[in-house]
């Protein structure tokens, strides 16, 4: 099929911590019969891309050379290599941002998130979907059911992200978590324990105005921390939503100490707790009671086999509602804005157009 050959390839280019640049990028083109190119309709701004932003880097992976930014996308198919039989031009899709090699253990373990030679978009050194085109193999393009809007599209990868965080939990119909942060990935983490059949859902998060949108989306309770020792919140919180005992599982997406400390006092006897936020490389942690309560820990790392194509599902069988987590949506000329708004803490999700796309603002 014929490549498009109108459209910018403007992009938004990390050039170092607090420094980008608007550059025409050469447009990508078809590689191999199973490459799908792919206009950027909307891409959401993540932590991850924050931290670059601020700092160059996220925990082992470092900004060498400038890099374009930006993995939570959406997009329309432009053309497709020869062998793809799945797409065409003009489907709507959600992407996966990253393929592994295919041929590593992890890889032929079905856990392809763990491939060490993952191409990730926006991890250095490879470049992000913050552009006009962009190109990635066949089965990393989730076509979108008609009536799920693009912008929704854009958020299926911190869905996907929050599934595999959720499945990590082992949650099951009729169980309690408790999800430490009430950002993005904590309110999808809830979204998603509510259509596992979870029927106690706390939200544990320092600013009330997350709480009180928490309780409105999925959460069945909250709880605002106070400063205090970490067994005495989790009491409290145990004795608040009436489970002194303790919960089934803990999913911490904030990476703040405080609340991981928190988290395993939190915990039943045998229960779960799941590490999906990222902060400091190394915390004081409560190792003793994680020993003597004989707690499952485990981390969670992107998304693996079948838990983008569950996201794609929740949302369009109506499960999980990501559209009420948008709260703007910006040109891609107002980019560098965004990131600073997001950095300031404004708003739940702010999307970006591609710089091809006519939005009113």
């Amino acid at each position: 099929m014929a490549e498009s050959k109108g459209g910018s390839n403007l992009s938004f280019v990390l050039k170092k911590p607090l420094e980008v640049a608007f550059e025409e990028a050469p447009r990508p083109t078809i590689q191999t019969p199973y490459d799908v190119l792919i206009a950027i309709n909307y891409t959401g701004i993540c932590g991850s891309d924050i931290h670059y932003y601020l700092e160059g880097g996220i925990g082992a992976y470092s900004l060498k050379a400038p890099m374009i930014l930006g993995h939570e996308s959406s997009g329309t198919v432009v053309s497709v290599g020869s062998a793809v039989s799945s797409l065409q031009t003009g489907d709507r899709i959600a992407l996966e941002p990253g393929y592994p090699c295919r041929r590593c253990a992890a890889c032929l373990a079905g856990h392809y998130n763990l491939c060490p030679d993952m191409r990730f978009a926006a991890t250095p050194p490879i470049d992000g979907t913050l552009t006009g085109f962009f190109i990635l193999p066949e089965d990393f393009c989730y076509k979108l059911p008609d009536h799920v809007s693009l912008q929704e599209g854009a958020l299926m990868e911190p869905l996907g992200i929050t599934v595999h965080m959720v499945k990590q939990a082992e949650i099951k119909p009729g169980q309690s978590i408790v999800v430490m942060g009430a950002g993005p990935i904590g309110l999808l983490c809830m979204a998603v324990a509510r259509a596992f059949g979870a029927s106690t859902i706390v939200a544990v998060d320092i600013v009330p105005s997350r709480l009180e949108f928490a309780r409105s989306y999925a959460a069945t309770h909250t709880f605002s921390p106070a400063r205090v020792a970490a067994e005495e919140n989790a009491e409290s919180l145990l004795k608040q939503i009436g489970l002194p005992a303790g919960v089934d599982a803990v999913i911490d997406a904030s990476g703040a100490e405080p609340s991981i400390q928190t988290s395993i006092h939190v915990v039943k006897r045998g229960g779960v707790y799941v590490q999906g936020g990222m902060g400091k490389a190394n915390i004081t942690f409560p190792i003793m009671a994680l020993c003597t309560k004989e707690i499952t820990a485990k981390g969670s790392f992107r998304y693996g086999s079948g838990d983008y194509r569950l996201a794609v599902e929740l949302v369009g069988q109506g499960k999980v509602d990501v559209k009420r987590l948008i709260t703007s949506t910006v040109s891609f000329g107002d980019a560098e804005k965004a990131f600073e708004s997001v950095r300031a803490g404004q708003g739940i999700k702010c999307l970006i157009a591609g710089p091809n796309e006519k939005i009113q603002v």
